[in-house]
């Protein structure tokens, strides 16, 4: 019942609420005077994610070009030095997203680390002076007559001819040896420690990428609100400093009809 006591709400505010979309691949979307709730999310996520998403507008409310600049901690908590806020919303939203962790990407990020010295390791057997940051001339000269030299930069390739582009040969890292019998074990070595640095190098892209996302005021915000629902008693203990700031600012009217929601949904005796 809560989430149709919320969208009713937000309706009678003038925001559009559609739940039956894609929300743009992520379970909410908040954009110009509407919220997109994914067709996809629970019963049970349904009012978390009303609240993030209408935090998204009370926020919008306060800082109107936020969309574009991500918003400011500063004017969400009508400061000028929030970095005591800052620090106490990542511990929120690590709580109540545990996707911002990064857990799963660190460990694959880990294995990439250790193929690499692993593959690094094999080729110093035969060649005690290679250094990954130089060239490694040995094998340039082996490989410029080899199609291996295609797996370089991919792990599966398809060798096309002719004009309709019919596939006469596919290679993949994988049957390296088997493809190519003569080559030596540290040049097919060298070649799989540049396939996972390139994989390390994507995942660390990936994870630098969540984190701009994740550390945006308007995102760390979002998930403040979001908290003071799933469990407002832990997240007052992990983030004294901000809840009693928000509450203060929220009794005052600063967050405007916010304070109404949370009426609706919270327990005055935890707040």
């Amino acid at each position: 019942m809560e989430d149709k006591v919320l969208i009713k709400y937000f309706k009678s505010l003038g925001i559009e609420v559609h739940t039956s979309t894609k929300a743009r691949g992520h379970q909410g979307f908040y954009t110009h005077n509407r919220i997109d709730i994914s067709k996809n999310v629970s019963q049970q996520r349904m009012v978390p994610v009303l609240l993030h998403e209408f935090a998204h507008y009370i926020h919008s409310q306060i800082e109107p070009d936020m969309m574009k600049t991500g918003g400011s901690l500063d004017v969400l908590f009508d400061v000028n030095d929030s970095e005591k806020y800052y620090e106490e919303l990542l511990l929120v939203t690590n709580f109540v997203d545990k996707h911002s962790k990064f857990e799963k990407l660190e460990q694959h990020k880990m294995i990439a680390k250790s193929k690499v010295l692993e593959y690094e390791n094999v080729i110093k057997n035969k060649y005690p002076k290679f250094m990954r940051s130089k060239k490694f001339k040995e094998f340039d000269k082996y490989i410029k007559g080899s199609k291996a030299k295609y797996l370089l930069k991919y792990d599966r390739i398809k060798l096309v001819s002719g004009l309709l582009f019919k596939t006469v040969e596919v290679l993949t890292i994988d049957n390296l040896e088997k493809d190519f019998c003569d080559i030596p074990p540290e040049f097919a070595a060298y070649i799989r420690l540049k396939s996972w640095q390139k994989k390390q190098t994507r995942i660390s892209t990936k994870i630098n990428k969540l984190k701009k996302y994740y550390q945006k005021p308007a995102e760390l915000f979002a998930r403040l609100v979001e908290g003071l629902y799933l469990d407002p008693e832990y997240v007052q203990k992990i983030a004294p400093h901000t809840c009693y700031r928000f509450f203060d600012l929220l009794n005052r009217g600063y967050y405007k009809n916010l304070s109404e929601v949370l009426d609706f949904i919270y327990n005055p005796v935890n707040l």
